[in-house]
């Protein structure tokens, strides 16, 4: 997505150390992590997490929701094993690590818990009260995998804001490299150097830094590419199949936008541009009235079947 104004802020912020300054934080050691959430991201993070070596416990609502993340989750280790990507040994040992449950108040002992469902404001900021109340440990971080909502706003509902951060992952989680790491102007020096050691040295992944602007670095560039190649095709200038040959062989990019957007969610891709339409007013965040219009009829893209494009 596109690079949020800047609004006359300085280019870098107190609140952000350099990334050299990082050190290893011995007494905050992240061995145990919850997710809230077992969808296609939240089983993503979890696996990456589980494969790294860590004590996972995953939550949904309700018991069914559970046993599809859990199929989901058991299903992408069994195909890493069955592309060699892991072991079988590995492969029983991180499925070991896995828990689920449907009581956030499991999440007690948890060391760090990142929430990974709907992006919706109302939702996550719930449930972050429900994380502050349940979540003992006094050093335990509460971090969010939204892509576009700001994290001040879920910072404050809680007693420890200076412990909640955005640690934003990329689907799909185990093979996506990038973590972006956003702080609310809440956020200690220590909670963003713990979530950058847990990042970078626990789970493999390359972390850059973010401003709480809606959309941070990656959304901010992406979505108004996306919306723009929405608006091509509803207005007829182009066909799908055009649109998006001509940016893979073009611009050699690996996928289309069209395609893209159907593999992000075309909900999330609509949220997301709300939500950025909402703090920055400017036209080219504006969700075009086809992309609303399929997400109110249910064509959200992969996830039903039927997008942009339709799936078997």
């Amino acid at each position: 997505m596109e690079q949020a104004p800047n609004h006359g802020e300085p280019a870098t912020q107190p609140y952000l150390s350099e990334r050299d300054d990082v050190t290893d934080i011995a007494a905050g050691e992240i061995t145990r992590v919850g997710v809230v959430g077992c969808g296609q991201m939240g089983a993503g993070i979890a696996e990456v997490c589980a494969r790294a070596g860590l004590d996972v416990k995953v939550a949904e609502t309700t018991g069914e929701a559970l046993e599809i993340g859990r199929t989901r989750l058991f299903g992408s280790l069994s195909k890493a094993a069955g592309r060699g990507k892991i072991t079988e040994e590995e492969l029983a040992a991180t499925q070991a690590r896995l828990g689920f449950t449907t009581d956030l108040g499991e999440f007690a002992d948890r060391d760090l818990v990142i929430e990974a469902v709907v992006e919706n404001e109302q939702v996550k900021t719930e449930i972050f009260q429900v994380l502050d109340q349940v979540v003992t440990r006094a050093d335990a971080i509460l971090a969010s995998n939204t892509s576009s909502i700001p994290l001040v706003r879920l910072a404050v509902a809680t007693s420890r804001p200076d412990q909640v951060i955005g640690i934003h992952f990329f689907n799909p989680a185990p093979v996506q490299q990038l973590v972006e790491l956003i702080p609310a102007l809440t956020t200690s020096e220590g909670t963003i150097a713990r979530a950058q050691s847990f990042a970078e040295k626990l789970l493999g992944k390359h972390a850059i830094r973010a401003q709480d602007r809606s959309g941070f670095v990656v959304n901010a560039l992406l979505i108004p590419y996306l919306l723009s190649a929405i608006r091509m095709f509803e207005s007829g200038i182009a066909s799908r199949e055009d649109i998006d040959n001509g940016m893979e062989m073009g611009c050699a990019h690996p996928m289309g936008p069209l395609k893209l957007s159907d593999l992000i969610g075309l909900d999330t891709v609509a949220s997301v541009a709300h939500s950025m339409y909402d703090e920055f007013k400017e036209p080219l965040y504006a969700a075009p009235p086809l992309l609303q219009r399929m997400v109110d009829a249910g064509r959200l893209g992969r996830k039903t079947g039927s997008g942009f494009y339709t799936y078997g």
